[in-house]
């Protein structure tokens, strides 16, 4: 009778299977790079879309202040008469800034000819914190810029950029907006937002003068 060994294969297959599988330690360095780039695309993302935003606010800021103040050069441009003081609506009294005194003002108020009895009169209201557009003879404004802080926003200035104390023929007409807060999207400015200060700033002058 011949009797056939009988050969086991079960140690030699588990052994096969413990070499083909992934240890401990392993499984855990492949977990903590696939978190690592998980954690490496979110951050990537998130910087895009804050640039996004902020960029996005900047072009809105930028495209309302053009519209603001295009308007405003273009009568300052052509103007005969140009005062600059502190005021109101159309109904309310514009002060002059004196002889001898700065000329600077949170008002403007432009003269398309030399008859003073018509005017159109930018200024700054203190209670919403806007610029603001009106004409002689009517209280209804039209909002120019919005969440401005600044209350000093026109001032005649030399060449070199000295505000000056009388009004020179040839002066320049300086306009300063100083924001805390963009529309389009909003945006607030200060600590923990976008910007720590934004500010608009434009100058013109008289295209006749006399």
């Amino acid at each position: 009778m011949t009797i056939t060994p009988f050969k086991s294969g079960g140690t030699d297959e588990s052994r096969t299977v413990g070499q083909s599988a992934f240890t401990l330690v392993e499984v855990m360095v492949a977990m903590t790079i696939m978190l690592m780039a998980l954690v490496g695309v979110l951050a990537v993302q998130f910087f895009g879309m804050k640039l996004f935003e902020l960029t996005k606010s900047k072009l809105g800021a930028s495209d309302d202040a053009r519209k603001a103040i295009d308007l405003l050069c273009t009568e300052i441009r052509s103007a005969k008469i140009i005062k600059i003081g502190s005021g109101g609506p159309g109904t309310v009294n514009f002060a002059e800034c004196a002889p001898g005194t700065l000329q600077l003002g949170s008002a403007i108020q432009i003269y398309a000819t030399t008859n003073t009895n018509f005017f159109i009169r930018y200024y700054w209201n203190s209670t919403t914190n806007q610029l603001e557009r009106t004409m002689k003879g009517t209280a209804i404004f039209t909002p120019v810029a919005n969440f401005i802080t600044n209350s000093a926003v026109f001032a005649s200035e030399d060449a070199f950029g000295n505000v000056l104390t009388n009004n020179q023929n040839n002066r320049v007409i300086s306009m300063k907006l100083q924001f805390y807060q963009l529309q389009y999207p909003i945006t607030r400015i200060g600590s923990g937002n976008y910007y720590d200060f934004y500010q608009l700033c434009t100058k013109t002058t008289r295209r006749a003068l006399e």
